[in-house]
C-alpha cells in the first residue's frame, strides 16, 4: 500500500499565539503602586515616637526576624559571595540611603509633598542612565511619557507648596531628599545589572542585613535612640514592616527582573498622586481641581512609558 502524501494545499497550522501572563503578574505595577506610597503615611504615624535612624533600624531588624526562616529554606538558592555582594550593594542603597534620606528629611521638616517631587525626578534619571549602563534605549513616546509624568507629579504636589516656605526649609533636610533620589536611582540601576542569578527570599534578607547596618551606624552616630512605644507607633512599624518592607520591595524586586529599568522606574511617577488621595482619605487633606488633572497627566505619562507598542 502506498503511504498517503501530505496534499500540497493543505491549510498550515496556525500559529501558536504567546500565552498571556498570570493576573497576579499583569497586577503586580497596580499593587507595587498602592503598597508603596502608603510609605509616606506609615513614615507621618511613626516619627513622632522614634528618631528616623532608630526607627528604620527596629523596622529592618523586625524584617530580618520575620525572613530568617525564609532565608534558611532557599539557602539551595545560594550562588556564592559576588552575588551576596551585589545584593549588599542594593541593600545599602535602596533601603538604607533612600530609606534613611527620606525619613531623615521629613524628620528635618521637609513636607511629604516636597519629598515626592524630589523622588519624583528618579524616572528621569534612570531614562538618562539606562542607556550607557544597561542598554536599554528609550524611545521618544517613553521620553514623552516621562516628561508628562514629571509634569504631572508637579502639578499633583504643587498646591501643597504654595504658602509652604519652600526657600526657608532646612537645607539639611533637601539634602536627605536628593540623597534619596540618589540612592533609588541607582540601587534600581544596580539591582537589574548585577541583581540577578540569587534566590530571591536569600537576596532580600541580604538586602537588608546592609540596610541594617547602614541605619544603625547612622543612629548610632547622630541619635539618641529613644522610643514611645504607642500604639500609633507599633502600628506604624507593624505596616511598614509587612506591608513596605516584605510586599512591595519584594514586588520591586520581581518587576526590576522581569522589565525593562526605565519601564519600572516610570510607576513611581503615580506614587505621589496615589499618596495623595490616601492622605485626602485618611486625614483630610484637600484635593484641588488642579491635583486632581495632573494625577491623570501621570498616569497618561506612565501609560506612554510602559506600552510596549
Amino acid at each position: 500500500m502506498r503511504a498517503m502524501s501530505s496534499r500540497p494545499d493543505a491549510p498550515a497550522a496556525p500559529a501558536a499565539t504567546p500565552a498571556s501572563p498570570p493576573l497576579f503578574v499583569r497586577a503586580m505595577p497596580v499593587l507595587f503602586v498602592l503598597l508603596w506610597s502608603t510609605g509616606f503615611i506609615g513614615a507621618k504615624f511613626g516619627l513622632p515616637y522614634a528618631e528616623p535612624f532608630t526607627f528604620l533600624f527596629i523596622r529592618f531588624a523586625a524584617v530580618l526576624v520575620l525572613l530568617a526562616p525564609l532565608a534558611v529554606a532557599a539557602r539551595g538558592g545560594w550562588t556564592g559571595w559576588r552575588a551576596a555582594g551585589h545584593q549588599l550593594v542594593t541593600g545599602a542603597l535602596v533601603h538604607g540611603v533612600y530609606l534613611g534620606g527620606v525619613f531623615w528629611a521629613i524628620e528635618q521638616g521637609l513636607s511629604a509633598g516636597v519629598a515626592a517631587l524630589v523622588v519624583g525626578v528618579q524616572p528621569l534619571l534612570t531614562a538618562v542612565a539606562v542607556g550607557p549602563l544597561l542598554g536599554e534605549r528609550v524611545t521618544g513616546r517613553q521620553w514623552l511619557g516621562l516628561v508628562l509624568g514629571l509634569g504631572g507629579v508637579g502639578m499633583v504636589v504643587g498646591e501643597k507648596l504654595v504658602g509652604t516656605g519652600v526657600g526657608a526649609l532646612d537645607p539639611v533636610a533637601l539634602v536627605g531628599a536628593v540623597l534619596a533620589l540618589l540612592g533609588i536611582t541607582a540601587g534600581t540601576l544596580y539591582q537589574k545589572r548585577f541583581g540577578g542569578g540569587i534566590d530571591l527570599r536569600l537576596g532580600t534578607f541580604i538586602q537588608y542585613v546592609a540596610a541594617a547596618a547602614v541605619v544603625g551606624v547612622a543612629a548610632l552616630a547622630v541619635e539618641t535612640r529613644a522610643v514611645q512605644w504607642t500604639g500609633e507607633f507599633v502600628f506604624a512599624l507593624g505596616w511598614l514592616v509587612v506591608v513596605l518592607s516584605l510586599g512591595a520591595i519584594s514586588l520591586l524586586m520581581m518587576l526590576i527582573r522581569r522589565g525593562e529599568a526605565a519601564r519600572t522606574a516610570s510607576l513611581f511617577y503615580l506614587v505621589p498622586p496615589v499618596t495623595a488621595v490616601t492622605a485626602w482619605g485618611l486625614f483630610g487633606e484637600t484635593l484641588g481641581p488642579v491635583a486632581l488633572v495632573g494625577m491623570g497627566v501621570a498616569v497618561a505619562g506612565v501609560a506612554l512609558v510602559v506600552s510596549r507598542r
